[in-house]
């Protein structure tokens, strides 16, 4: 079983993920392949807006501030199907086809072959409430296990990996035990082992690559 790092109170370990809200926003657009800056995060953070970035691409940025805001203010709401559902419908809002909506038709994966099945949702409460339930796990490897599992399931039509690591958080906030975020320098390497996750569906190494790389926190 993975360790929790970090032990705070979920007073405490909200306003340390207020502190690291524009950074978590930086690198979860980074990772879209949104070619921001960490200012010119902040200033969209800000309600300003940035030259050079395109409206859909403001959009998403301003998307993830919200969603962000989201799980923040609910942060005592069961982590269901419902609630995930809620934080893509914030993360695809005016960018996303059937944001909020699991997907109902086949999608294709750059870089790998691979395609997940069309989400069943009673299935995927089933999977959901298996992953939150597991007394076998600390909260920091039940961030990781939705993460991954939303990621490889593909859920929504879009937003899956910005939507799977806010979810993460709301767990890992929650239960004071810090926040997830793959750093932008990470995220190459990343990518690849997901491809493999994907392929493979064995999740060993990128979950410890998440938990060697993506975990911050402090101890109060």
């Amino acid at each position: 079983m993975l360790k929790d790092k970090f032990s705070m109170s979920l007073d405490n370990n909200i306003l340390y993920a207020k502190r690291n809200i524009v950074d978590s926003i930086y690198s979860e657009s980074r990772l879209e392949g949104i070619a921001v800056t960490y200012p010119d995060t902040q200033e969209i953070f800000d309600g300003r807006t940035v030259a050079g970035l395109t409206v859909e691409e403001t959009i998403k940025v301003n998307n993830l501030k919200h969603a962000w805001q989201f799980i923040l203010d609910n942060i005592d709401y069961p982590t269901d199907l419902r609630f995930i559902k809620q934080i893509n419908s914030y993360v695809g809002k005016s960018v996303v086809i059937n944001e909020g909506m699991l997907r109902t038709a086949d999608v294709k994966i750059g870089g790998t072959h691979w395609r997940p099945e069309i989400p069943d949702e009673e299935n995927v409460q089933n999977n959901i409430d298996s992953i939150i339930n597991d007394k076998n796990t600390s909260a920091t490897e039940k961030a990781i296990s939705l993460c991954l599992y939303i990621m490889r399931s593909q859920l929504f039509m879009d937003g899956n990996k910005r939507t799977a690591q806010i979810a993460a958080n709301k767990i890992m906030i929650e239960n004071g035990v810090g926040i997830f975020c793959i750093p932008v320098e990470k995220q190459n390497e990343f990518l690849k082992l997901l491809i493999d996750f994907y392929e493979s569906g064995a999740p060993e190494i990128i979950t410890e690559f998440f938990y060697k790389n993506c975990i911050d926190g402090v101890n109060l």
